[in-house]
């Protein structure tokens, strides 16, 4: 016979399960092919024969320890940066009415978030640092983000970070006037 705080506990895993399935795809995704990359490549393999030529002159697969965030930026700062990714869950779980998650294309786009935060979160918790592997150098540069044409090596979980905020600027410019009150009405269900 189930309880009323199983079933409220159901309730809410299937409120927010196209978040949970989306995080949890992005999480897969992402500790798996670095598992790869650990298992593989040697640390600071950024030239061949060391890294993977995937396209010759564009696109290798390398394995790369960034102590930092994007673009190495706060390096050497990674518990700070752990703290940091816990504080930003702990913050989306507390605003989640606020962020409109009952909405689909929000939790797709939290949910993508989520994924990629906790998967650079456990990179540092396990390694120290996060592990990027995939690399691209293009025959262009721009100031201060590429000066040399190489991209910064990035991973699954940044693609989902970034994904999941472009969605979520997109969304919220398109409905600007859409706030809280106008979502839908949340049934009774609370953690």
């Amino acid at each position: 016979m189930k309880t009323n705080s199983t079933v409220a506990v159901f309730g809410r895993i299937n409120k927010y399960s196209l978040l949970l399935i989306t995080a949890a795809i992005v999480l897969a995704t992402d500790q798996l092919s670095k598992t790869w990359i650990f298992q593989n490549l040697p640390l600071d393999s950024y030239f061949y024969p060391d890294s993977i030529r995937v396209i010759e002159g564009f696109f290798y697969i390398v394995h790369i320890g960034n102590e930092g965030a994007a673009w190495g930026m706060f390096s050497g700062y990674s518990l700070w940066l752990a703290l940091f990714a816990v504080f930003a869950l702990f913050v989306i779980y507390k605003m989640r009415h606020t962020l409109q998650l009952e909405r689909p294309i929000m939790q797709l786009s939290f949910g993508l978030l989520i994924g990629g935060i906790v998967g650079n979160l456990m990179d540092r918790l396990i390694h120290g640092h996060v592990i990027d592997f995939l690399d691209f150098h293009f025959p262009f540069s721009i100031p201060w983000v590429m000066p040399t044409g190489r991209y910064p090596s990035f991973n699954v979980a940044d693609c989902g970070i970034v994904i999941g905020v472009l969605i979520y600027l997109v969304v919220s410019f398109l409905s600007p006037n859409e706030t809280p009150e106008d979502a839908p009405a949340e049934d009774n269900i609370r953690p």
